[in-house]
């Protein structure tokens, strides 16, 4: 198993000081969070540390799907950066989010904004593509302004797309996908984090209600090989999910 963790857990911390803990734990990757305060990023720190890279494009102030067409350009823009950059220092995967509706459009013009999302993801698709880079886009937890917290309709659209999922198991917990539903075809990225249904509050593995058993299993059943990200709020709860990793599975 590829077993990595987020640079989130550490957003208020120095990145050096995040990837130095990550690597002194015995993990392979890291998933860097390609934003404030960490949009300019220096390759030569990263080839400083024994690991590897999967990158997430930016979401903050980032929305592929709105339907303001100058900051739709914009943020597709910022997202294919990401994909210059994971190509760069040679990342395995890059993860996008589908997008936002704000209340008004919410309530007026939300097919539109499918629309638009579709537009957006194929050209992001092609890029990535284009650049030989996996780039995958990630389901939503059940927040109003969330897009594509379906994953059936995602994958329906993916897979039209010919492109990759990154499965986030506890956005697909929120929303009230069972263990059985969460697994497709087109998951090639996998975020691992924990909470009780009711918040997507990413706890630690293991601190919350989700059969994470039953996921991973069918994931590795299914021939996946893809990496792990543990995707949680802080170094400890980094530190107590890969313990989980390390107890419940093969590795």
């Amino acid at each position: 198993m590829k077993i990595g963790a987020s640079a989130l857990a550490g957003i208020e911390k120095t990145l050096e000081t995040t990837l130095e803990f990550i690597e002194n734990l015995g993990l392979e990757y890291v998933e860097l969070v390609h934003q404030f305060p960490s949009e300019n990023i220096d390759p030569n720190i990263l080839e400083s540390y024994n690991l590897k890279y999967s990158i997430h494009a930016p979401f903050m102030d980032v929305n592929i799907a709105t339907l303001q067409h100058k900051s739709r350009i914009n943020s597709i823009d910022q997202i294919k950066d990401s994909i210059d950059f994971a190509n760069k220092i040679d990342a395995e995967a890059v993860v996008v989010h589908p997008g936002l509706a704000s209340f008004l459009v919410n309530k007026y013009f939300l097919d539109d904004v499918y629309k638009v999302a579709k537009e957006s993801i194929k050209e992001i698709g092609e890029y990535g593509k284009d650049s030989g880079i996996l780039t995958t886009i990630e389901n939503m937890p059940n927040f109003e302004s969330m897009i594509y917290q379906d994953m059936d309709d995602l994958n329906d659209l993916l897979v039209s797309l010919d492109m990759p999922m990154t499965l986030d198991i506890g956005h697909a917990n929120h929303v009230g996908y069972s263990p059985e539903e969460m697994y497709f075809d087109s998951i090639k990225h996998v975020h691992a984090h924990d909470n009780f249904g009711d918040d997507d509050s990413h706890l630690a593995l293991g601190e919350g209600s989700i059969d994470l058993n039953t996921i991973i299993t069918t994931l590795e059943k299914n021939n996946y090989d893809g990496i792990y990200i543990i995707e949680v709020n802080d170094f400890d709860s980094i530190k107590k999910s890969y313990e989980y990793m390390k107890n419940n599975f093969k590795i």
